[in-house]
């Protein structure tokens, strides 16, 4: 039996957990690296954020996902640059030699120059973004509990979120009823009508990828849940606890949320090949980055172009092409040139809160408690383990029925 080669995975996200994953019966050594020991169920980021979930119901140690893999290996690591021509990758734990490459370290926020989005807002990338972001709406609570100041208790009490997509959307559907639902009984000295949730988007509509009459029915229950909606507002710049819009309105904000756009890991720039939107890196039909067919980028770190547009950066793009890489690689093993990617749309789904979802699923159209069921069970499927399956459904039941949520815990990391 010939020597297995050494296949390289960076990032533990949904595409390199998945590339992992396939590559179990292949005749190869996988050593996969992240900078955290987890890998995070994203799409529920929010929740977390919104004080519905726990972190352990969405993120799940790596090392005990990958150990049925008899292959496959986990490190702790961060990457910090990618040798092409020799081969390897260098690591904040030293250098790893590969024969295959897989570049999946996924994207991070794209805040486009708005002078001072970066150092003011809070981004929902992240888990330890998401735990950052939960302290802060519950600690505005507090101290507005405290505030005598009608104008500074105002403040304190809004949030705006900024980008309309499926993020935004979710978020500030989750956040208004946490708000309404749960906060004005755990505060009942406060006046939750002075609390604002503000959702600014710059184009004409919300969700932009979902078909028009999804956006309005979106738009519509948004509005009824008591969120404010500006359509057709640039943010020019955020200066202390103001957001400041390009007709020159400005938002007195205690909290900024960031959601309205990414880009691609900064190793995609490191590399120094043809550069796509969003900071990624451009690459062969097959995804193989160009003059070096054994080492390839997917997911969010990617550009490729299918039917004359740029594939989306969403999850089911980046699974796909891990799947898609590990047949390759498995192939180039055995003699075989990797064929040409080709993405299969799901659909898409998002909801805007309780009672109410949208789908989008090829010619299929969705909207409302049929879309919000759909949404849930399609989100609860995809979580990794049973027993947070199990808390999850708990928690979603629980809320549902008492309006409660259980993870209000202002919780601040210290030695």
């Amino acid at each position: 039996m010939t020597e297995r080669s050494r296949v390289v995975i960076v990032g533990a996200g949904f595409a390199g957990l998945t590339a992992a994953r396939a590559l179990k019966r292949a005749h190869v050594s996988v050593l996969l690296l992240d900078r955290v020991n987890f890998h995070t169920f994203t799409p529920l980021l929010y929740q977390v954020a919104s004080a519905l979930l726990d972190p352990s119901e969405i993120a799940h140690p790596v090392r005990d996902i990958v150990r049925p893999l008899r292959n496959v290996e986990a490190r702790l690591a961060e990457v910090t640059a990618v040798d092409l021509h020799g081969r390897a990758v260098e690591t904040s734990a030293g250098r790893v030699a590969f024969n295959y490459l897989v570049l999946a370290a996924g994207s991070v926020n794209n805040f486009y120059g708005i002078e001072g989005m970066a150092e003011a807002s809070f981004g929902l990338k992240h888990l330890d973004q998401a735990l950052s972001l939960r302290n802060r709406i519950l600690e505005q609570f507090e101290k507005a509990a405290w505030a005598k100041d009608p104008r500074r208790r105002r403040a304190l009490l809004t949030f705006a979120v900024v980008g309309g997509g499926p993020t935004g959307v979710e978020f500030t559907g989750a956040v208004q009823e946490l708000i309404r639902n749960v906060l004005q009984k755990d505060f009942p000295e406060l006046d939750v009508a002075e609390a604002r949730v503000v959702l600014v988007e710059a184009a004409d509509h919300l969700l932009g990828a979902f078909d028009p009459k999804l956006r309005e029915d979106a738009l519509r229950r948004l509005e009824r849940k008591g969120a404010e909606v500006l359509l057709r507002k640039e943010v020019k710049r955020v200066v202390r606890g103001r957001l400041e819009l390009g007709d020159g309105e400005k938002i007195e904000a205690g909290t900024v949320i960031w959601t309205a756009g990414v880009k691609a890991n900064d190793l995609a720039r490191s590399l120094g090949l043809e550069a796509g939107k969003a900071a990624t890196v451009r690459v062969e039909p097959t995804l193989q980055l160009p003059g070096h067919p054994e080492a390839f980028a997917i997911g969010d770190m990617a550009y490729l172009e299918q039917g004359g547009q740029a594939l989306p950066m969403l999850i089911p793009v980046a699974m796909q092409q891990a799947r898609h890489v590990a047949r390759a690689i498995d192939g180039m093993t055995r003699g075989r040139a990797p064929r040409p990617f080709h993405y299969a749309d799901p659909g898409m789904m998002a909801t805007i809160g309780r009672n109410a979802g949208i789908a989008q699923l090829g010619p299929v159209r969705i909207d409302g408690f049929p879309g919000w069921l759909l949404w849930l069970g399609f989100h609860l499927l995809q979580i990794i383990t049973l027993r947070a399956k199990l808390v999850v459904l708990v928690n979603w039941t629980w809320d549902y029925f008492f309006l409660d949520r259980p993870i209000r815990l202002l919780v601040r990391a210290s030695r």
